[in-house]
């Protein structure tokens, strides 16, 4: 079994940080639970009590827990860190122990999940290959494909491997139907909230382990990825446990219900399968990875976990946040390589467990909005928005139409597939919002159960579901969470937008809000949500 000793990193009553140490053997099959953490002799924080130790997701926690206002001296350490990390943080030859003490001084993850990064001032703004280190100041040249070359191809039987809420799911159904009109047999394996949504467009489904709904309120409360406490940690492996180890079988078991047989040719996949590479590495299939956020490195802007002060560490960024995932999920992807693909397990912050060389990268944005970055070479592309068309075929309900028409064209308010904590208090905000600015609104319930009135308001109109590209274009604004494919629809369709920016969404409301749509985040939502719609709708 594994074993990863780490001291705590919370002070104890001597008001001094512990060291850490780490002592590892060489199986590495993620058999038992995953890594252990637990305090070394003689040094455990005196305020702990009961057992110390930990499952292997908590080892980003311990690494960075302690987090306080750099000083002179500190800084000083976080320079030669730095200077030690990047160029060896994927080294083999470099012991994990150093790896984790390097680490621990330059990244803290914050209570809401996220990683806060510090680079020291003096740390020369060189750019780094994400699995290499290699020094890299050059912009990297974008070849054309040369379409003229491109041979033809065979009807394939492609599986699409997403995970996510709905607004990630949407838009591979596009890309899906985009393939079945070229041809090709197309399986779309994801969560099973999505079933009756994914076979309604004429694509197969397949289901993956995991519960969208579960995902969506570990998001909210992590903004993101990395755990922000200990009671997320056991819960949220068992997660990614059971994804991970459902995606062989959906790339080449019968369909669950016709029984028609099903063998992959081809993969397409997002980022938070995490063993989509494992999957075509075992099965030797050529595979295409798409998101709606950025995950490739890049000097141009910082990973969406990341907050980064300084453009210097935008790049560094990715390869921090890769590697406090990978520690988290090690011995679950050791354990699925060799119990299920009888791969040889991965050698430990190696780098490679969710990246295969050589495999291109599509993001889904316009490059309008987010420009391609020139450090991203012809393998990684900015594709746009993938819109999907279900308005053509929607009935609205009478009364939705009736009461759309009856006055001003109304203000859209929903948060999608994200879990709001409070939906009585959240709906109450959005009503005197709309009482103060005098403006009829739309409230979509969503998964976060919004627009439970005490009495029905004539100038809300309460909606389960409604297709974006139907009501959008019916709307004077739209206020959302921002995820990708509402942002997407209410671009195209509305005039105004408005974020409730509520996850790793920050990275592109700040985008988006250069070019007129407002963010809200914290504070007193009420008057500061009224102050955005009045200036906007009266501008």
């Amino acid at each position: 079994m594994d074993q990863l000793q780490i001291d705590h990193l919370s002070h104890s009553s001597s008001g001094r940080s512990s060291d850490f140490s780490v002592s590892m053997d060489s199986d590495g099959d993620g058999d038992s639970d995953g890594d252990r953490v637990v305090p070394s002799s003689g040094n455990t924080d005196r305020n702990s009590s009961g057992d110390s130790t930990q499952d292997g997701s908590s080892v980003g926690r311990e690494l960075v827990s302690c987090s306080t206002k750099p000083t002179e001296l500190g800084k000083s350490r976080q320079s030669l860190a730095l200077h030690h990390l990047l160029p060896n943080i994927f080294n083999e030859k470099v012991s994990s122990r150093k790896k984790l003490r390097w680490l621990k001084r330059v990244a803290t993850v914050k209570d809401d999940g996220t990683v806060q990064m510090e680079v020291p001032e003096g740390i020369q703004p060189e750019s780094f290959h994400f699995e290499t280190g290699v020094l890299d100041d050059e912009a990297v040249d974008d070849e054309p494909l040369d379409t003229a070359n491109v041979s033809f191809i065979p009807p394939l039987q492609i599986v699409m491997l997403i995970v996510g809420t709905r607004g990630d799911v949407q838009p591979f159904v596009a890309i899906g139907k985009r393939l079945q009109e070229h041809g090709h047999r197309v399986r779309l394996a994801t969560h099973a909230n999505f079933k009756d949504f994914v076979l309604s467009t004429g694509l197969e489904f397949f289901p993956l382990g995991g519960d969208a709904k579960v995902l969506a309120d570990y998001m909210v409360k992590n903004k993101g990825f990395l755990p922000s406490g200990p009671s997320e940690i056991h819960a949220q492996r068992n997660h990614l446990k059971d994804i991970i180890f459902s995606l062989l079988p959906a790339c080449q078991d019968d369909d669950p219900e016709s029984k028609i047989p099903f063998k992959a040719d081809a993969i397409i996949a997002n980022p938070p399968a995490y063993g989509h590479t494992q999957v075509a590495e075992a099965l030797k299939l050529p595979l295409h990875v798409f998101f709606t956020m950025p995950w490739t490195p890049t000097s141009d802007f910082p990973h969406p976990l990341a907050h980064v002060k300084h453009q210097i560490g935008y790049r560094l960024s990715y390869n921090i946040v890769d590697t406090l995932i990978w520690l988290g999920i090690r011995d679950i992807i050791n354990s699925f390589r060799k119990k299920k693909l009888k791969l040889r397990r991965i050698s430990y912050l190696s780098g490679h467990y969710n990246s295969l060389s050589e495999v291109p990268y599509g993001y889904i944005w316009s490059p309008h909005l987010i420009p391609k970055p020139k450090d991203w070479g012809s393998k990684i592309d900015v594709v746009g928005f993938c819109f999907l068309d279900l308005a053509s075929n929607y009935q609205p309900p009478s009364s939705l139409v009736e009461w759309i028409e009856a006055g001003e064209r109304p203000i859209y308010i929903g948060f999608g597939s994200l879990p709001v904590e409070q939906p009585e208090e959240m709906t109450q905000i959005i009503v005197e919002a709309l009482e103060i600015t005098g403006r009829r609104g739309i409230i979509s319930k969503g998964w976060g159960g919004l627009g439970s009135l005490a009495e029905p308001k004539d100038f809300v109109y309460v909606l389960d579901n409604c297709p974006h590209d139907w009501l959008f274009p019916r709307c004077m604004a739209v206020v959302h969470h921002g995820g990708a494919g509402t942002t997407a629809a209410g671009l195209k369709a509305a005039p105004y937008s408005c974020f409730f920016s509520v996850q790793q969404q920050l990275c592109q409301s700040s985008v988006i809000s250069n070019f007129g749509a407002s963010v809200c985040m914290d504070g007193d939502l009420v008057p500061r949500l009224s102050q955005l719609l009045n200036f906007h709708l009266k501008s």
